[in-house]
């Protein structure tokens, strides 16, 4: 893969105004996050502190809203930032992890895309099938449908189209949609993604950070995905997960 004149435009940006990224997400992505959001010249700041939603809110450009550990006081501190990032007009991605697992990941993501849509929709593609309504059987946080299969796309269309939003989905091959049906997909990165923890959930935290700096959500969207496969394919020297986790987030720092 080759980084496009518009994402080594936007790597640029992110780096000259290092925007302000709040995160709440699940303690199994939050060092992982950090760690790639700070790589590409963003500025991570973690909270799920509802009491602090408000203030958090003024001083960040972007959200990232993850739900992958969900508790009483993260979904609280989830409807409060929604509120806040309405009032202000600035935008958030949201990552349905395991949307399909429960009733109650439904329920959460149901009610804070009715409160404020988000600008970007980042999820593997059961969650999308799920959350678009489809019939997607869930294997815990892990996709059981591929990312090039037709009730995929459908699905993603139909999801962004109702609600207004990019629809962003990982996979061996990323399918990025507009909400007016524009699409594109992107191959490349390594066959090591899906075996580490967390790199979904970082994949929509650097989301969030282009969403920060591009106005149009589709590109930056895209530009996102390009950077995650681009350096995961850049590395050489991994002897295994734990060794690629370090080194994709060496080669991040080096785009």
């Amino acid at each position: 893969m080759v980084l496009s004149d518009a994402t080594k435009s936007d790597c640029a940006l992110i780096r000259t105004t290092a925007p302000i990224v709040l995160n709440i997400t699940n303690y199994v992505a939050m060092n992982v996050s950090a760690n790639a959001l700070l790589a590409i010249g963003a500025s991570p700041l973690m909270s799920f502190f509802p009491d602090e939603m408000d203030e958090l809110v003024a001083i960040s450009q972007s959200a990232c809203i993850n739900i992958g550990c969900l508790d009483n006081q993260q979904v609280e501190a989830m409807k409060r930032a929604v509120r806040a990032l309405k009032s202000k007009g600035k935008p958030y991605v949201l990552d349905p992890v395991g949307v399909g697992a429960s009733h109650v990941r439904m329920a959460v993501c149901r009610e804070l895309i009715s409160a404020y849509p988000p600008a970007v929709i980042r999820g593997n593609a059961s969650e999308i099938v799920a959350l678009a309504g489809g019939s997607s059987s869930s294997c815990g946080v892990d996709s059981t449908i591929s990312s090039d299969d037709a009730l995929l796309l459908s699905s993603a269309k139909s999801l962004a189209f109702s609600i207004g939003a990019v629809v962003s989905v990982s996979g061996a091959t990323d399918v990025i949609v507009a909400a007016d049906g524009l699409a594109t997909s992107l191959s490349g990165g390594s066959p090591l993604m899906p075996r580490i923890t967390a790199m979904g959930c970082t994949a929509s935290a650097i989301t969030a950070a282009f969403v920060a700096v591009n106005t149009d959500h589709f590109c930056a969207a895209v530009d996102a995905a390009s950077v995650m496969k681009y350096a995961a394919s850049r590395v050489r020297d991994a002897r295994g997960t734990a060794s690629f986790q370090t080194s994709f987030i060496d080669e991040l720092s080096n785009i």
